[in-house]
């Protein structure tokens, strides 16, 4: 036997035992039952079962020991209503009426009854299994309700296989979106999936990050809290407690005692209520004897303005409820009808018999015995679900009116399969009182909310319209000063694990939860992009930025640049320099012959001037911005200048040190040092050492144009690498041995003839010479700013100066201002002064 057949045997089982259990020959209420050409069924709770009712096996009898509920009874109205006004339209269905069979849904064993009861033709107990499923056809062409989620499953469950429309008026659950399982499903009301959606903008708005939440057991519950729980998830909103009220919960028993002990210890100010009526009633009368209160309640469209849980005892001081609505909506004509009905002369109800096994289902003794001032009050809550059904019966009407052609003025009356009917119920599309009727693929229709907050300003509870959402956009209308929050400043509550943190402070999250944590000022160098208020992101190269900042500045550029004023004095006194080198040299050149440049070294002084000179162009390299031609040149020509200065004045000072005091001891050194040109020969030298020093240094360590970064956080200071290579160490120590060198040849020659005698000045030069790199090093450790090309030129420019002024000034001023000292009559004096002192000791 196929699964189809199965399931059906198994449908006609449950059936048959059912209704063995029911009272056959039990009259029915007419106000249950209508004859039509086309028959509609509609299920709604007229009664409520009592809690130990929820598992029987057997059928509930509706009107016994159970309460009355009034809500269901407008629903059921609702649905009378519209039948009788389809039927008396001239453009809706014409020469066709529609007929009802109506159910008592008050318990999950009369919902069974009655779904099963549906699925039979009339007159017979039993589902009549077709060999083609296309070819069943029920009494009911379709079927309006049931109210909740729970039933509509067991219902939609039960209907799907013969695809007999199903539209309820209020089951919103999400699970009856799948298509596969529900395939006949149809709704009036919105999906939760908007709603959860719009729960989650409600929570933005007003910044409400660390929340509680309770369901209720139940497909609407327990599916509702896991999307919403999903959803606030993902943007951002921590869930610091979160339970279900089971079914069989009672108000202040242990199990609830531990969840409101739970959501205190929560700490959060914000509660999300995702329940049915029954099961929230039960919860807030737990919250009332518990006194909890000061919070901001966040209610479901079921009970959101519902009187069976604004009438709960001492609700009024639990703080401010915000909710969903279903926008009210009106009924032309019901209350009018309901009126007209219990002004109705309806006769005598037999009661069922007491003791009797008999089924009451279709029975509603309290309907009989309304009055006009003890009818149930058509509240807004209970008006809005009431077009929905009212809506519902339009949208079956609709699709009938096209599936038998009644667009012509006439239908065609013949046999209605119900897959018929849910393809043409998919398509309809009309308006009904202003309000676009249309389903989507899910078979939801698309509709909005309203926001609504309670009031207990007056005497009696009411609510308000703060706002509304549209199904076609993500963003809440909200007016926020109709909220009246608890709490005597009628500020709006936070509801937060932690407080923002200052501006510039990271988050450093404590626990399990993001919204749980602690403030860390950022770093310099350093920023919070408001994207990740968990993590300062470091700034780039070219950037910087203070403690505590949200953004990164731009770093200054900055280099020693030519109007500087340290630089025009640096440069003035360079180019001063370089004048006088030049016209020593024409002084020099000048006076050739005379004994003061003779003994000065001849044509050599012009060697050495030439190589001052040559230094001298390199400190031209030290302003402006780096390049690479500056940097390869600067510290070489001065490295490489100043070492030829130096070795001609170490061997000018051997030489005279040499004739002097050990010619007469050495001649036969001295006749080589002179034969072969001996001074020429060490400047050579040495000076090839510096030169390959510096060739070596400019090829393996080449100094490059550098940005430097680490030392001050908001500027980028441009120079050269040299200082850092291990060639440049080598050039300075090179030079250094070389003053070394001429300070104790220099020495050596401080007792010579007073012409000769060049210690004194030479020694002062050298000592300004050590003194400078000295300070230039020690700059350079801890200075590495714009500033210290400067302290690197000033250095060079006073090694310069003072070899210059050591060595070449005295002999100057002797040309310029002593000439009676420029003779060889007082050289050859100063000779014979120095020859009889040697032989005096």
């Amino acid at each position: 036997m196929s699964l189809w057949g199965v399931r059906l045997v198994g449908l006609q089982l449950s059936l048959s035992c059912c209704w063995a259990f029911s009272c056959h020959n039990t009259p029915s209420s007419p106000d249950f039952s209508l004859p039509g050409d086309y028959l509609l069924a509609g299920m709604f709770p007229l009664h409520s079962a009592l809690p130990e009712a929820r598992g029987r096996p057997t059928v509930t009898f509706c009107d016994r020991s159970n309460s009355f509920n009034g809500h269901g009874y407008h629903l059921f109205q609702a649905m009378r209503f519209s039948i009788e006004e389809i039927n008396n339209s001239t453009t809706l269905l014409p020469n066709v009426t529609l007929g009802y069979e109506l159910y008592d849904v008050c318990s999950d064993s009369a919902n069974m009854y009655a779904t099963l009861s549906i699925l039979s033709t009339l007159g017979r107990h039993y589902v009549e299994i077709q060999g083609d499923p296309a070819h069943f056809s029920p009494a009911m062409v379709a079927v309006i309700g049931p109210d909740i989620t729970k039933h509509a499953l067991t219902t939609a469950a039960l209907l799907s296989p013969f695809l007999v429309p199903l539209v309820s008026y209020g089951a919103s659950s999400m699970v009856l979106n799948a298509r596969r399982l529900y395939p006949s499903f149809l709704r009036t009301i919105s999906s939760d999936k908007h709603q959860v959606d719009i729960l989650v903008l409600l929570l933005q708005r007003f910044g409400w990050v660390w929340i509680s939440i309770v369901g209720g057991e139940g497909d609407y519950g327990e599916v509702g809290i896991q999307e919403l729980e999903y959803q606030v998830t993902r943007q951002g909103i921590c869930i610091a407690f979160r339970d279900i009220v089971p079914f069989s919960a009672r108000p202040g028993d242990e199990r609830m005692q531990s969840m409101i002990r739970c959501l205190v210890q929560a700490r959060t100010t914000v509660v999300v209520v995702y329940s049915g009526k029954q099961l929230a009633r039960v919860f807030f009368e737990s919250v009332v004897l518990a006194k909890l209160t000061a919070k901001v309640w966040i209610a479901t469209e079921d009970w959101a303005i519902s009187s069976h849980i604004n009438s709960v005892p001492g609700i009024q001081g639990i703080g401010t409820v915000l909710g969903v609505a279903i926008p009210h909506r009106h009924v032309p004509g019901l209350k009018e009808f309901e009126e007209a009905y219990v002004q109705a002369d309806k006769g005598v109800l037999r009661p069922c018999p007491q003791g009797s096994w008999c089924n009451s289902n279709q029975l509603c003794t309290e309907c009989w015995a309304f009055t006009a001032q003890a009818m149930p009050t058509l509240a807004e809550f209970s008006m809005s679900s009431a077009y929905n059904a009212y809506q519902a019966v339009y949208a079956v009407a609709h699709g009938l009116h096209q599936l038998l052609g009644c667009s012509s003025g006439a239908c065609s009356r013949g046999r209605v399969y119900p897959w018929q009917l849910l393809e043409q119920i998919r398509k309809v599309k009309f308006r009904l009182h202003k309000d676009a009727v249309t389903f989507n693929d899910d078979g939801n229709t698309l509709s909005n909310y309203d926001i609504i907050t309670w009031d207990w300003s007056g005497p009696n509870w009411t609510f308000r319209v703060i706002g509304s959402s549209s199904p076609f956009s993500v963003l809440l209308d909200i007016n926020t000063t109709k909220i009246r929050w608890h709490g005597n400043d009628n500020q709006v509550p936070t509801s937060v694990c932690s407080r923002d943190c200052p501006e510039g402070h990271q988050r450093v999250i404590t626990g399990f939860h993001h919204c749980c944590f602690e403030c860390v000022p950022c770093e310099a160098g350093t920023f919070l992009n408001k994207s990740d208020p968990y993590r300062c992101r470091p700034c780039g190269k070219e950037e910087w930025a203070p403690e505590r900042s949200q953004t990164c500045f731009p770093r200054t550029v900055v280099f020693l640049t030519w109007h500087e004023p340290v630089s025009l004095v640096l440069l003035a006194a360079n180019t001063l320099l370089l004048l006088v080198v030049a016209g020593t040299a024409g002084l020099f050149a000048w006076h050739l012959d005379t004994p003061v440049v003779r003994s000065a070294g001849g044509r050599l002084c012009f060697f050495m001037l030439g190589s001052l000179a040559g230094g001298t162009w390199g400190l031209y390299g030290f302003f402006g911005e780096p390049t690479l031609p500056t940097c390869l040149l600067r510290q070489g020509l001065f490295s490489l200048g100043f070492a030829i200065f130096l070795s001609c004045l170490t061997v000018r000072s051997f030489q005279l040190v040499f004739i002097f005091k050990f010619s007469a001891r050495l001649p036969t050194f001295f006749r080589a040092w002179v034969q072969n040109r001996g001074a020429g020969l060490f400047v050579m030298i040495s000076s090839t050492i510096q030169l390959l020093i510096c060739l070596i240094w400019l090829a393996v360590w080449t100094p490059l144009p550098t940005r430097e970064y680490k030392h001050f956080p908001q500027l980028v200071v441009l120079g050269c690498t040299e200082a850092n290579s291990l060639g440049f160490m080598l050039a300075v120590t090179y030079n250094g041995l070389l003053s070394i060198s001429t300070f104790a040849c220099s020495y050596l020659g401080k007792d010579l003839p007073e012409n000769y005698n060049e210690a004194k000045c030479v020694t002062f030069s050298l000592l300004l010479n050590f003194v400078s790199w000295i300070a230039f090093f020690t700059m350079a450790i801890v200075y590495q700013g714009k500033y210290l090309p400067a302290v690197n030129a000033l250095a060079m420019l006073s090694s310069l100066s003072g070899g210059f002024s050591g060595y070449f000034l005295p002999k100057c001023y002797v040309i310029l201002y002593r000439p009676d000292l420029n003779s060889t009559e007082h050289f050859q004096a100063s000779i014979q002064d120095y020859t009889r002192r040697c032989g005096s000791t």
